[in-house]
């Protein structure tokens, strides 16, 4: 007679599961092998008297290099020649971090430009006046 539970571990829509394991159990997903996008970990758990539970974990893997878009998000209107900046960097090698690339060059926001020219405006007329 069997005495501990087993985990049966399905990814995605598989029909032979990734492993079979009697618990308790540690179990490392290694996700550089799926491709980017959304998955399923589906656990079925099964206790020694026969009894079933499934969980199922949504989850979304991102191993691709990070892409950042400036000048266009989804559903723009747009019309005529629209600069877009494009940045693409991964993550390196995980035991190393990566700097060249990592960070995405914004331009400065317009809220920002106005903000400094309100307060050199001002900074003049004070001036002047005193």
């Amino acid at each position: 007679m069997e005495y501990k539970s087993k985990v049966y571990i399905f990814l995605d829509d598989q029909i032979v599961p990734v492993g079979e394991f009697e618990t308790p159990v540690r179990f490392e997903l290694d996700t550089r092998k799926l491709v980017d996008g959304k998955h399923t970990l589906k656990i079925v758990g099964k206790d020694p008297v026969g009894n079933e539970g499934i969980k199922h974990i949504p989850f979304i893997v991102r191993n691709g290099p990070a892409i950042a878009i400036e000048g266009l998000k989804d559903n723009d209107i747009i019309d005529g020649i629209q600069p877009i900046m494009i940045n693409a960097y991964g993550k390196g090698n995980q035991t190393q971090f990566l700097i060249d690339g990592s960070e995405t060059p914004t331009s400065i926001p317009s809220w920002l430009w106005a903000g400094l020219i309100v307060f050199f405006g001002w900074a003049i007329y004070y001036v002047l006046t005193s």
